[in-house]
């Protein structure tokens, strides 16, 4: 598995060798929310960053997944739609979210590395 990156809003990315890269919520994330009871996917086409892709619905809250970088979205996990407990039982594995091919790959370089999240989510601790 190549080096994650990660965002402030607690999405993981991950750089494929095909030049696309998954999308997916934390270990942290996923906690904080409770059980996913739902999930909304994304539409197959082009979005900017920040835009708003997916919607998970938990016991406890709903919560946006945004575009981290400006791309076009290859791939929804339509295990998700069926089994959306998938993003609490394995946010790194099979509970991925999309895949999309970002119009600027040097653009994850400016998310944060492991070190740096780490940092973050014990200061939110």
């Amino acid at each position: 598995m190549s080096e994650l990156r990660f965002t402030v809003e607690h999405e993981w990315l991950r750089a494929e060798s095909d030049g696309s890269v998954t999308v997916g919520i934390t270990e942290f994330a996923q906690q904080a929310l409770g059980d996913v009871v739902y999930v909304q996917l994304p539409e197959l086409r082009a979005y900017a960053v920040g835009a708003e892709v997916s919607v998970v619905e938990s016991v406890k809250a709903a919560s946006s997944i945004n575009m981290p970088l400006a791309g076009t979205v290859l791939e929804a996990n339509l295990l998700l739609a069926e089994a959306p407990e998938r993003a609490n039982e394995a946010p790194l594995g099979e509970g991925w979210f999309f895949r999309f091919r970002p119009d600027d790959a040097s653009a994850m370089a400016d998310l944060l590395d492991q070190a740096a999240y780490d940092q973050l989510i014990a200061n939110q601790g």
